[in-house]
């Protein structure tokens, strides 16, 4: 069967595949076949969220380097898409994740355009009208053996 064609990353996938391992060697693997994006704020937030988060781990500057180092190879594999991409669509997005998290519609936008499912750990996406995949699922989805009906 035909591998995926696309997939849009929340920011919570893009500070994954920085902090482990999992989500990581998902991306490696998969990117190829997959066309992987995130919106470039998903990218920008990601970025406002390591130094936060190296400050909580007790990390040294050097570290929290590595991590920005490795956000910024990040976007090799992981297309961002800029606002003009999907600003047509964040007003459709916005209606419907605004109740949970309006930080959330770019992302929505993004796959709204696309048609295509999001990569996430955000339940807030749930119940949008896009399909949704979690780090411990999404290989069902991005398997070039996956039957056609999967999404």
């Amino acid at each position: 069967m035909e591998a995926a064609t696309a997939v849009v990353l929340d920011a919570n996938i893009a500070l994954r595949a920085v902090l482990g391992a999992g989500a990581r060697r998902i991306i490696a693997e998969h990117a190829g076949p997959t066309w992987m994006c995130a919106p470039a704020v998903a990218f920008a937030d990601a970025r406002r969220h390591l130094p936060v988060i190296a400050g909580r781990r007790g990390w040294s500057p050097d570290a929290l380097k590595a991590a920005l180092d490795a956000l910024d190879a990040l976007e090799h594999l992981v297309h961002p898409i800029d606002a003009e991409t999907y600003h047509g669509a964040l007003g459709e997005a916005h209606l419907r994740i605004d109740v949970r998290d309006p930080d959330d519609a770019p992302i929505l936008a993004t796959a709204l355009t696309l048609a295509c499912p999001v990569w996430t750990e955000d339940q807030d996406f749930f119940g949008t009208g896009v399909p949704t995949w979690t780090t411990d699922r999404v290989e069902l989805y991005l398997s070039p053996d996956r039957p056609a009906t999967t999404a």
